[in-house]
C-alpha cells in the first residue's frame, strides 16, 4: 500500500523518520511529505494557504496508481480530509493522528500568535499540559530547533468541501492527548469539534496515551497503530 503521511504544524517529513520503518519492513511504500512553505525557516510562506496544502497532497494521490492511506497529524488531519473530499475513489482509508476531520467553513486554529506571514512554534507555556506529555527537555529541544514557522493563512483558512463520498472513507482516529471515550462523549453530546467527524460512517478509534506529539514521545508505538489502521480492511 503507498501511504501518504502528512506532518502536522511546524514539522517536515523528516518528523516521521522514526515512524516509518515498521511500514516499511512490512512492504508498504511511504510518501512522508514537506508541505509548501515549511520546506525552511527562510522559505516564503505569503499567500500560502490551507488549499495549497491540501492541492500538494492531492497531486501526490494523482502520481500514485491505484488506492492510498492518508495519514494526518494535528492539522495535518484537516489537510488529508480535504484531500479525502477531493478524491474519495482514490483514499483507501484516513488516519488521523490525534487529530480528526475538519468541517465546512471552520478553520485549524486562528488564535495562534502571528508574525507577518508566519505563526512560529510559540513558548512552551503557551500549551496545555496534556499537549506536552512525555515531550520530555530534550524532545522539546530537537522539535524547537528543527521547527518551520507554518503559513499564517494555512492556520485560518476555512476548509471548503464538496463531495459527501467523503463519509463514504473509512477513517482510523488515534487517540493521543483526548481518550476515545471522550471522543465518544462529544460525539454523543453533539460537541461541534467532532461534528465532522460523527458523519463518517466507519470510524475505529486507537488509544494511544501521550501528548500531541506521537511520533516524537511514542514512535515505535504510532508506527505500529499505523500499521494495523493499514491493514484493516472495511466492514
Amino acid at each position: 500500500m503507498d501511504i501518504i503521511l502528512v506532518p502536522g504544524f511546524w514539522l517536515d517529513a523528516s518528523s516521521w523518520s522514526e515512524v516509518t520503518p515498521a511500514l516499511v519492513a512490512a512492504g508498504h511504500r511511504v510518501h512522508p511529505l514537506t508541505l509548501p512553505g515549511l520546506e525552511a525557516v527562510d522559505a516564503p510562506r505569503a499567500g500560502i494557504g490551507l488549499r495549497d496544502h491540501i492541492d500538494t497532497v492531492v497531486a501526490k494521490v494523482d502520481a500514485i496508481d491505484g488506492p492510498v492511506v492518508l495519514v494526518g497529524h494535528s492539522g495535518g488531519g484537516a489537510v488529508i480530509h480535504g484531500v479525502v473530499d477531493a478524491r474519495p475513489d482514490r483514499v483507501a482509508r484516513a488516519v488521523y493522528v490525534d487529530s480528526g476531520p475538519l468541517g465546512e467553513g471552520a478553520a485549524i486554529n486562528d488564535s495562534l500568535p502571528v508574525e507577518g506571514d508566519d505563526v512560529p512554534l510559540p513558548p512552551w507555556d503557551d500549551f496545555e499540559e496534556a499537549d506536552l506529555i512525555d515531550l520530555d527537555d530534550g524532545l522539546r529541544a530537537m522539535f524547537r530547533a528543527r521547527a518551520v514557522p507554518e503559513p499564517r493563512l494555512v492556520t485560518s483558512d476555512q476548509q471548503h468541501l464538496h463531495d459527501e463520498r467523503r463519509y463514504d472513507v473509512p477513517a482510523t482516529v488515534i487517540a493521543c492527548e483526548f481518550p476515545s471515550a471522550v471522543l465518544a462523549e462529544w460525539i454523543e453530546a453533539g460537541h461541534p469539534y467532532v461534528a465532522e467527524l460523527a458523519r463518517i460512517r466507519e470510524v475505529e478509534y486507537v488509544d494511544l496515551p501521550t501528548g500531541h506529539w506521537p511520533q516524537f514521545t511514542r514512535p515505535a508505538e504510532l508506527g505500529a497503530a499505523l500499521l494495523a489502521a493499514v491493514d484493516r480492511r472495511p466492514r
